[in-house]
């Protein structure tokens, strides 16, 4: 965050604890580097995250990385990841999931991925739906400096998994989390 506060206006809606029931799921849509920096804003620090495998093989993260516990999801595999999510929220740790799986260029919502669903569904642990605009303004890609810009984060009301039953709940859960997402960016964002 103090990288970014020279550049940046940074307004939160819904960010107080009563929105993050502990544990839970966080789905952030991504659009820069700069994302995970803003988690700095979340009301509670016992978080961790679901990321590729590309971070890991950056020698001045990767350790930190490995110590805070962040979840690598390409690399363990996907019974074996979920299973080290699981684990996670046992302790009550709340797990950051892009379900996108990588930044978007254009701003939009991209495809999202089960991964995050199919652990809600299966732990039954809710997920917070969170809305990020801004970051990609700041260091867009091809730029060498920063741009000053307003970074909105916006936490939505929890969507608790324990209504999308069946082998496709997962799937339900996903198309509702992302459609809230899709109608707060554009009328919110």
């Amino acid at each position: 965050m103090i990288l970014i506060a020279p550049f940046t206006r940074f307004e939160k809606i819904g960010l107080t604890l009563d929105r993050f029931p502990q544990p839970c799921i966080i789905v952030l849509n991504h659009l820069s580097f700069f994302d995970v920096f803003c988690m700095g804003a979340l009301p509670h620090s016992n978080v961790g995250f679901t990321v590729r495998s590309w971070p890991f093989r950056m020698i001045w993260y990767a350790p930190f990385m490995r110590m805070a516990e962040y979840v690598d999801m390409e690399t363990l595999g996907h019974d074996e990841a979920l299973h080290r999510c699981g684990e996670l929220l046992d302790r009550e740790t709340t797990l950051v999931f892009f379900p996108e799986g990588h930044r978007g260029r254009n701003g939009k919502l991209g495809r999202f991925y089960s991964g995050a669903f199919k652990l809600a569904v299966e732990t039954n642990v809710p997920i917070v739906p969170l809305c990020i605009s801004g970051t990609n303004r700041l260091l867009p890609p091809g730029a060498l400096l920063m741009a000053p810009t307003t970074i909105r984060l916006q936490a939505l009301p929890a969507v608790d998994p324990s209504g999308y039953t069946g082998e496709s709940g997962h799937v339900a859960l996903r198309k509702t989390v992302k459609a809230a997402m899709a109608e707060a960016l554009v009328s919110r964002l």
